[in-house]
């Protein structure tokens, strides 16, 4: 079978994961936790970084540092994996639902700007929700599929309704943004941003995830929650409810001998959208997701749109080439379907109903490449 994205641990993952074992540190003390935190926060371009158990556990603590409570609403996306929005439920809020552009599946900014304008309003504490009295509090941007949409334009509405920015940068790490003052990596533009390092990212731990930020105070703070909130070196002392989020330092071992990896890792997922973008353009009605001017995504998964999306799906699988949908929004399931959802066309129905990734592994050759692309083309 040919992965849709398969880990690719070629680098020091075994030194490293020997050297945690010989020595005793396997659990979530050790030198690989901090340099592992030293390299992403490095990458990302902030000055603080803290390792967790998960890119849905750096969600939901920085959800958690960003001041959101039962009861508020947080801007989301309605396309995206559904931990972005099982995130934000953890803290008895909701997500608020804004489709997706059609063009580059992020979130629409000018639905966004057009809502923002005429549904909701300010007061004494906050941005609020006309229709409900329900408080706004945060926007999570979600860099579907590794790209990024406009981001110095949502940074800038979102200083204008005074909203924090937590960055759903799980699927991004390698990703950058053009601007006038220089290149901006993923995870750089919030209050903070978030990664993940499950088995089918960019870069892996196995699992895990990782919160940075140039605020020092937060960055306490979350690794202060994320170890059950103990505020003695010694004594079992608690002063708050806190999370059992810490990333373990054989899996930070992981992480780090992949970041050592990471711009061929980011170079090869480059060359291989280049390779399917030519070997499948013109062919029936596929398309490929546009690029926003100034983003170089690391085209984490390569995905087409196509009307023959369910047949190629199924001829995919079948000759041992996984291939997926694209998530199913998140109006569409059970737990959100009430909430209020924010779209014109609902065109996050219609690109769900026609997107397929394909096969994008770091490792994958290109003989292996050039199958995939002739199984796809010998189904129209």
């Amino acid at each position: 079978m040919l992965l849709l994205s398969g880990p690719n641990l070629s680098g020091n993952e075994w030194k490293y994961v020997k050297d945690c074992l010989d020595t005793g540190w396997v659990s979530s003390v050790g030198s690989y936790v901090n340099a592992f935190e030293e390299a992403v926060a490095q990458q990302a371009g902030r000055r603080y970084a803290v390792a967790t158990a998960s890119g849905t556990t750096a969600l939901h603590l920085s959800l958690l540092l960003a001041g959101v409570r039962a009861d508020d609403y947080v801007i989301l996306p309605n396309i995206t994996f559904v931990a972005s929005a099982n995130s934000v439920r953890y803290l008895g809020a909701d997500p608020l639902l804004v489709d997706v552009d059609e063009h580059n599946w992020q979130m629409d900014l000018d639905l966004l700007e057009e809502h923002l304008a005429k549904a909701t309003e300010r007061r004494d504490d906050g941005l609020y929700h006309k229709a409900d009295g329900r408080r706004i509090a945060a926007i999570m941007p979600v860099h579907v599929l590794g790209h990024m949409g406009d981001m110095p334009r949502l940074m800038h509405l979102a200083k204008a309704y005074g909203l924090p920015v937590i960055e759903d940068a799980t699927e991004a790490m390698g990703t950058t943004f053009a601007q006038a003052e220089g290149e901006k990596h993923s995870g750089s533009y919030g209050l903070l941003g978030c990664f993940s390092f499950n088995g089918n990212k960019i870069i892996t731990c196995g699992g895990g995830g990782m919160i940075v930020t140039d605020d020092e105070e937060l960055a306490h703070r979350a690794k202060h929650l994320s170890t059950q909130a103990k505020a003695d070196p010694l004594a079992y002392f608690h002063d708050e409810v806190g999370y059992n989020y810490r990333l373990v330092n054989v899996s930070a071992a992981i992480g780090l001998a992949q970041m050592e990896q990471l711009p061929k890792f980011v170079e090869r997922k480059r060359e291989i959208a280049g390779f399917y973008r030519d070997a499948l353009a013109g062919v029936g009605d596929i398309a490929f997701q546009e690029v926003v001017e100034g983003c170089r995504p690391n085209w984490w998964l390569f995905t087409i749109k196509t009307d023959r999306q369910a047949e190629l799906l199924q001829r995919l699988n079948a000759a041992k080439m996984q291939s997926r949908p694209l998530w199913v929004p998140m109006n569409r399931l059970p737990m959100y379907a009430h909430l209020p959802y924010v779209q014109r066309n609902d065109r996050s129905a219609y690109i769900h109903e026609r997107c397929l990734s394909i096969p994008c592994s770091t490792d994958i050759s290109d003989t292996d490449l050039e199958r995939v692309a002739k199984c796809i083309r010998e189904g129209f």
